[in-house]
């Protein structure tokens, strides 16, 4: 562990000039630097212990609540000439008008009409049946009729009206413009209207955060087969502070970490998402921020964010040589969902970022691992991610895989001994992340939950985009970030048993026994950490009290036993995290 080889080298540092150097890039680089960007979060997200989604989404209406059944708009009348025979014989139908079905899928409902002589009656059943195979599969505006023709050579031509919107109507109570909604159903709406994909639109809607409530109406159009949608829509509170209270750091620049979150999903009513957070401890001064807006009815959405970090040693006894570290990171990603529904959506993503560090000892910036000759390291990255979350009501599995590649623009620094060091980190590298987590419902407030994530890296990587194990949210017992790798693993189980239990408000009390596991190493036969994997088993406690306190406590028991570096809440096993939110 190299906060072990840091203790053998203090002596030095009174007899040899350079030792400064060596010290900061031992202990800088990954016990600063590390600690202001701790790589790719825990799954799925957050400053700290990790929310964990519920099976089942918002409850939502039953369909009828959101739209209610309507009658199918009139079609054109019929009007079928007095000197019908009583039977005639149809060799085919053809069919016009029709999109939705092909003449092939239209002739298996009506082939039982054909090549035999048919009745008057049944020449009509033909129509209706084809018309209850547009209602069947949800287009319920649209039917059939048999408009005026003489039939030659056995040919009945059969003229389809498939329904379409006329008009989408949308009254909003609340900061939301009215395209917002609208355009979201009407690329939802065909034509031909379905009924079924208006309703699961309408329901998209409703899961959204941003919306209270939403209900529908059809009702017939002016013209046949035309319909007129009403949209009656109530937006909700989106503004919402938090107040953060936790031991989410590493000790070496304080592990007591509180701050402020603030939020609003709809800040000027186009949907788009602000949020900005200001986090510190004894030894940091955490600020970020970050614009979401959407771009597409599809909900495409681009995001703007900007973090900037201070931190500085203040553990004995590395506190004495003024150790501090500047952080600054800025990223554009743009994320496309192209699968969509109330239980299941996959989206692609594209971003990239530009991450700068400097990392000083007695205010004079140093050469460190993977810095240039004043201690700085900038790089850029160009990431590709893919998400996928299927969940019903008894369960939720959400998975996400991202591609890095290093990219020498906009100033990437270059090590400082990469002539000689082969181990050196450079500004080109992969790196596959691949994230996992299962939630299971095994009884009401009972829930099972498995989380995984794991890093392969084609080259010696900064501490910045290491792999990290250790600390609140990852494998409890440790130190945050006791290991630092340019590969490895995570794996945790943990089942949520709930004690006390009260509705009015919602307010559950779980015990939380768990189990957690991750590994790491490094590329090119450079030194591996020892031990290279850590484990602990735990008991935790979790409270909700319905959306304005989430509170839970760890405590973790080593099962790889290491030298303990100090006497924090971390190194006793113990982590924590509180968050409120007033209103």
């Amino acid at each position: 562990m190299v906060y072990r080889s840091i203790r053998h080298w203090i002596p030095s540092l009174l007899l040899l000039p350079l030792t400064g150097m060596m010290l900061v890039n031992s202990l800088g680089q990954d016990s600063v630097s590390a600690q202001i960007n701790n790589p790719l979060p825990s799954f799925p997200r957050g400053p700290s212990q990790p929310d964990t989604p519920a099976p089942a989404p918002s409850p939502l209406p039953p369909p009828d609540q959101i739209l209610p059944p309507s009658a199918p708009s009139p079609l054109p009348g019929e009007n079928f000439p007095s000197n019908i025979p009583g039977t005639i014989r149809v060799k085919r139908f053809d069919y016009e008008g029709n999109t939705a079905f092909s003449d092939v899928e239209l002739d298996r409902v009506t082939q039982q009409y054909t090549n035999r002589p048919i009745s008057f009656a049944e020449l009509l059943e033909a129509r209706t049946a084809v018309t209850q195979l547009y209602v069947n599969n949800g287009y319920v505006t649209s039917g059939a009729y048999i408009p005026p023709q003489a039939i030659e050579n056995g040919v009945v031509k059969i003229q389809i009206v498939e329904g379409s919107l006329e008009q989408i109507n949308v009254k909003v109570e609340g900061k939301l413009t009215p395209s917002y909604v609208r355009d979201r159903i009407a690329v939802a709406s065909g034509p031909p209207l379905n009924v079924n994909r208006l309703l699961e639109a309408l329901q998209l809607l409703q899961l959204n955060p941003i919306i209270k409530r939403i209900s529908a109406e059809l009702s017939a159009g002016t013209r046949p087969g035309t319909s007129i949608l009403d949209v009656n829509v109530a937006i909700a509170d989106t503004f919402t502070p938090e107040a953060i209270f936790d031991n989410g750091r590493n000790p070496r620049v304080g592990s007591e970490r509180r701050g402020i979150q603030l939020s609003d999903t709809n800040l000027i009513g186009f949907g788009d998402n602000i949020q900005a957070w200001y986090l510190n401890t004894e030894g940091t001064d955490d600020v970020d921020a970050a614009y979401t807006i959407p771009v597409n009815p599809y909900n495409g959405a681009v995001r703007l964010e900007y973090r900037n970090v201070t931190a500085k040693v203040i553990e004995q006894p590395f506190d004495q040589f003024d150790i501090t570290s500047d952080y600054q990171k800025f990223l554009l990603s743009f994320r496309q969902p192209i699968l969509q529904t109330p239980q299941q959506e996959i989206a692609v993503g594209l971003g990239f970022d530009h991450q700068k560090t400097q990392t000083r000892l007695f205010g004079v910036g140093f050469p460190t691992r993977g810095t240039n000759n004043r201690g700085r390291t900038n790089i850029s990255t160009l990431r590709f991610f893919q998400e996928a979350t299927q969940r019903n009501e008894q369960e939720v599995l959400a998975a996400r895989s991202e591609f890095s590649v290093g990219v020498d623009i906009f100033d990437t620094t270059e090590p400082f001994d990469q002539a000689v060091n082969r181990f050196a980190p450079g500004r080109d590298y992969f790196i596959w992340r691949g994230q996992g987590q299962w939630v299971r419902l095994l009884a009401p407030d009972t829930l099972f939950v498995i989380r995984s994530d794991i890093q392969l890296a084609s080259n010696p990587l900064v501490s910045i985009e290491q792999f990290s194990l250790g600390g609140l949210g990852n494998v409890v017992g440790y130190r945050q970030n006791y290991l630092l790798t340019d590969n490895g693993y995570f794996g945790s189980v943990e089942v949520r048993l709930p004690i006390y239990r009260a509705r009015q408000p919602d307010n559950i009390l779980q015990i939380v026994p768990f189990a957690t596991v991750g590994g790491g190493w490094n590329i090119r036969e450079a030194p591996n950490p020892t031990p290279g994997t850590i484990a602990s088993i735990g008991l935790g406690l979790q409270w909700q009290y319905s959306d304005y306190i989430s509170a839970r406590i760890d405590w973790g028991i080593k099962l790889v036993p290491i030298r303990l570096e100090g006497h924090t809440l971390q190194d006793n096993g113990i982590v924590f995290s509180f968050i409120f939110r007033p209103f």
